[in-house]
């Protein structure tokens, strides 16, 4: 199965609320016949756009291709959460590396957030940046262990973002019966993923990268220089990058072994008017702490932006509206009866440590992707990083590249049926609090 064409219609948008309230997604020609170019750049997400900026910037020719459009994938259709630090959390990767590599990430990471900031504000980029992700729990322990974490990442990481939320605290904020306490963390922010695309995809384009959309990748020549081909033409570049993410398909066997794509979905309800302040009291996000992971925000215009629900397989379901809303009604039982506006679906991808996966594959071939679900900043720092690393600045690459990424057991065919296991396992855990 090909996910790049197995959801949506070739080279549009769905039919999401971003999609709906997109600034100026002017359209790039295809890529036809044969050109030439220092880098060649594989997918218009966050990745592919900051590489390409980047790189363009340094005053490299580069050519980016994307099989639809510029923030087609995960980029255009994620909750929109800058989070803070890796996506492992910092005791993890103290356990996994060594405290001087995990801080190392740590900064790694913050530098990405700061990224994320300062290309939006370099850019004059529309994409409602606003400050705060809140994460909340469903039971004590787990309220305490966010509370410790707060408490490690200030004390030994000197991160004092972070307000501890008591259970009155996080009601306040949080008006629901789901939650017993948590963090808010206003060092994190979330945005409209979107306009933040489509406004790298502008200055990607004014910097002098040549984008070419609905121009998609089925082999890669390896060698010096490599030829990228398309289906009606080829790129033939001293350099590639690869950042297609869930969307790889088979263009590197070595990186579908260790990148796993899944699906999620969010819905946006009907404009909720006075009734948003007994959903949220502030303009904050939310990610709440269980395993199939609750995440939410209200809209620039009073919508309910909620992404949750469980779907094994590659197919998205026939009703999204209905598999989000159950989710939603267990966090917000008075919004039963909502109309549901929007209903979209999204690949993302996946790595075993839950960390990104950064590689060389080749003298001239650079690869990142598996942002499991923390992309925004990391993968707009991945292109830079990678940008970086082709013009010989590589120690940025290299610590995360030094991240061990296993492969996942039983290879392509039989990863997918272990994941549905483990979810299924994990989901159960959520509904008994255990």
């Amino acid at each position: 199965m090909n996910l790049l064409f197995s959801n949506d219609r070739r080279g549009e948008f769905p039919q999401s609320w971003y999609a709906a309230t997109a600034h100026d997604a002017a359209r790039h020609a295809p890529l036809r016949g044969e050109t030439r170019a220092d880098v060649c750049v594989v997918g218009a997400g966050y990745t592919g756009l900051s590489a390409a900026l980047h790189l363009a910037e340094a005053g490299m020719d580069v050519v980016l291709l994307d099989a639809h459009r510029i923030g087609f994938g995960a980029s255009g259709r994620n909750g929109g959460q800058l989070g803070s630090g890796q996506r492992m959390d910092q005791d993890g990767l103290e356990r996994l590396l060594g405290e001087g590599e995990a801080h190392k990430l740590w900064h790694l990471a913050e530098d990405g957030k700061a990224l994320v900031k300062s290309l939006i504000a370099r850019h004059q980029i529309a994409c409602d940046l606003k400050p705060g992700v809140a994460h909340t729990a469903s039971s004590g322990r787990d309220v305490a262990e966010l509370h410790r974490y707060a408490e490690h990442l200030e004390a030994r990481y000197g991160y004092d973002q972070i307000e501890l939320l008591d259970a009155a605290a996080c009601h306040g904020l949080c008006p629901s019966p789901a939650y017993k306490g948590g963090t808010l963390d206003w060092g994190a922010a979330h945005l409209h993923p979107l306009n933040y695309a489509l406004g790298l995809g502008r200055a990607a384009a004014a910097a002098g990268v040549r984008i070419y959309e609905e121009s998609h990748v089925h082999h890669i020549a390896e060698g010096r220089p490599a030829t990228v081909q398309t289906d009606k033409g080829r790129v033939i570049a001293d350099h590639v990058i690869l950042a297609c993410n869930g969307y790889l398909g088979g263009l590197n066997r070595r990186v579908a072994a260790r990148v796993m794509p899944i699906n999620n979905f969010i819905i946006a309800t009907e404009p909720l008017g006075a009734e948003t302040a007994r959903i949220l009291t502030r303009d904050v996000a939310v990610a709440d702490s269980k395993f199939v992971v609750n995440y939410f925000r209200l809209s620039a215009d009073g919508r309910l932006l909620f992404g949750g629900g469980e779907s094994y397989g590659y197919t998205f379901p026939a009703d999204i509206a209905a598999v989000v809303r159950k989710p939603m009604t267990e966090i917000y039982p008075h919004l039963g009866d909502v109309a549901i506006e929007y209903a979209w679906g999204g690949t993302l991808a996946i790595t075993m440590k839950r960390m990104p996966f950064l590689a060389r594959l080749g003298p001239n071939m650079l690869s990142a992707s598996g942002y499991s679900g923390h992309g925004v900043g990391t993968a707009t720092h991945a292109g830079q990083l990678m940008a970086m690393a082709v013009r010989g600045e590589a120690e940025g690459f290299d610590t995360m590249a030094r991240v061990p990424a296993p492969a996942f057991p039983g290879g392509a065919m039989l990863r997918s049926p272990l994941l549905v296991l483990a979810m299924t396992w994990y989901s159960l855990r959520d509904r008994l609090g255990t």
